[in-house]
């Protein structure tokens, strides 16, 4: 078990995907998306896991919740700046992890 504060350190925000682009360079097929998450926090770059389930048409403008608060990491020759989060299916599969109304980009979850 975890403690509220636990969670409480852990920044998940949402934000809007301006740039899709293809990640060959990936062990398994990715994405490295640009990611808007507003004044505070700006743009953000990451690497996903979602070709299976998303067109680059269909995530650019979606928004998606991302830790903001993880150090970069070097995945391949790219930099990964937030996580985006998402849900594991059974076919091992990711799922995007949202908000069902539009938030202001940069709007952390409580």
């Amino acid at each position: 078990m975890i403690t509220f504060d636990d969670f409480m350190n852990v920044e998940l925000r949402i934000g809007t995907i301006t740039k899709v682009e293809p990640f060959p360079e990936a062990h398994k097929p990715s994405y490295k998306l640009t990611i808007d998450f507003g004044e505070e926090l700006g743009i953000k770059r990451s690497s996903a896991r979602i070709t299976d389930h998303y067109t680059t048409e269909e995530l650019l403008g979606r928004q998606i919740m991302c830790v903001t608060n993880f150090p970069p990491k070097q995945i391949g020759p790219f930099i990964s700046e937030v996580l985006v989060t998402g849900f594991d299916l059974s076919d091992g599969t990711i799922s995007l992890a949202g908000a069902d109304r539009t938030v202001p980009n940069g709007t952390r979850l409580s």
